[in-house]
């Protein structure tokens, strides 16, 4: 499995948005509860933010590379969780 990282801010619309994606996924494939997930809030560790080049939140990266950023939609986190279980 590959290890997905995501970056998201507190009171992001987009990122509430795509958080119920994810639970929707995880409900319906329990083996992505499995998944390397680590989800940074930008604005409690902008440490860590800055170390990446990204404008938008929610922003997803796949085994250190920029996957998708800006507003999700369901079918993309599903690519993403797909590609990221199958290594």
């Amino acid at each position: 499995m590959k290890k997905i990282l995501m970056f998201v801010m507190e009171g992001c619309p987009y990122c509430a948005n795509a958080r119920s994606y994810m639970q929707e996924l995880f409900d319906e494939h329990p083996e992505y509860r499995d998944l390397d997930i680590e989800i940074i809030d930008e604005v409690q560790h902008p440490d860590i933010a800055d170390r990446y080049d990204y404008y938008y939140v929610p922003t997803y990266y796949l085994d250190g590379k920029k996957f998708h950023e800006g507003a999700a939609t369901r079918e993309m986190v599903a690519d993403l969780f797909q590609k990221a279980y199958e290594g």
